[in-house]
């Protein structure tokens, strides 16, 4: 097992989430709404409604938010770390499900309430595929991240 130092830590992060956020795309793009967050964000960084919210932009997110979201699951496992003594599958699995949970809540609570042009029967739907995605996202971010510390 290998312990991270800040600096592998912040070269690891971004890696280890553009990887995910690979993985991702392809469970995203199975879902009927799978490929609807990342334009929820552009809508809300835009203020146009979700369906004609920029691709450009939408991609350019989710690619960002993704490699900053790899950052976050490192900081994670390194603090979890520290709390149970040492990296271990325990370890990964405590940042897994930390992880998930900030991943979901965050886009349930922040930029879905504000996606203009959305019916409300769509809200649900988006919030399971994108708790699908992002359970895709977790899984690879774990396997990658015990691979590179060697558990």
């Amino acid at each position: 097992m290998t312990t991270l130092s800040l600096l592998a830590g912040l070269a690891l992060g971004p890696v280890v989430g553009l990887v995910a956020t690979l993985a991702m795309d392809v469970v995203m793009a199975r879902l009927p709404e799978g490929a609807t967050a990342p334009k929820v964000a552009a809508g809300v960084l835009t203020d146009t409604p979700v369906d004609d919210a920029p691709e450009r932009l939408a991609t350019w997110v989710h690619y960002v938010a993704g490699a900053g979201s790899g950052l976050l699951f490192v900081g994670l496992f390194a603090a979890t770390g520290r709390i149970l003594g040492g990296g271990t599958a325990v370890t990964v699995l405590v940042t897994g499900v930390v992880q998930l949970a900030l991943m979901v809540g965050f886009f349930a609570l922040v930029p879905l309430p504000r996606a203009p042009g959305l019916p409300r029967q769509r809200l649900g739907p988006i919030r399971r595929d994108w708790a699908a995605s992002a359970g895709a996202y977790v899984v690879v971010a774990a396997v990658v991240v015990a691979v590179a510390t060697g558990i």
